[in-house]
């Protein structure tokens, strides 16, 4: 009879047949860094796709237009009638000398300055027309519409500022 010592027989078989037991454990250093990489894209990306003033606007099927290097002057109307340049509420008194001042910084140049008008969309539309005439009256021509994409358009965006100068079949 043939006897199985330590180092024959079925399982003491040493060298090329022997199995490695499976791994238990989860390495979740590169699982950290993709959540740190993702944290901080949201953190840079989600300040400037929300805007200070929360306002309800209008959808449009228009293209967004190009805007340029010049930081352009936000104008803003809440549902509440309150207006706003930048972040900062303006009284409707105090309006025509605001526009004047902001015409006049960049007097010397081309064109005149950019304005992103922001309105509710349940806004009256003469208090609108209103605001666009003072900009008007100011020089300030270079107006656009901020608007949401339509669900129906190809390339809706979040926002989409329009001239007015293209119309859609």
């Amino acid at each position: 009879m043939a006897m199985s010592g330590p180092s024959g027989g079925i399982g003491g078989r040493r060298g090329r047949g022997t199995r490695r037991a499976p791994m238990a454990e989860i390495n979740v250093t590169p699982l950290v860094d993709v959540m740190l990489v993702l944290l901080i894209i949201f953190m840079i990306t989600a300040p400037l796709l929300a805007s200070a003033v929360p306002i309800d606007l209008p959808e449009s099927r228009a293209k967004p237009v190009e805007t340029e290097e010049q930081e352009p002057v936000q104008l803003s109307i809440n549902g509440d009638d309150t207006l706003y340049i930048g972040e900062e509420v303006v009284p409707e008194a105090e309006l025509p000398a605001r526009l004047d001042a902001i015409a006049r910084e960049k007097e010397g140049v081309d064109k005149p300055r950019q304005i992103m008008l922001r309105a509710d969309k349940g806004l009256d539309y003469g208090r609108v027309m209103r605001v666009m005439g003072e900009l008007n009256r100011a020089g300030l021509t270079r107006i656009s519409l901020v608007t949401t994409g339509s669900e129906g358009a190809t390339d809706s965006a979040p926002a989409t500022v329009t001239d007015g100068s293209e119309t859609q079949p």
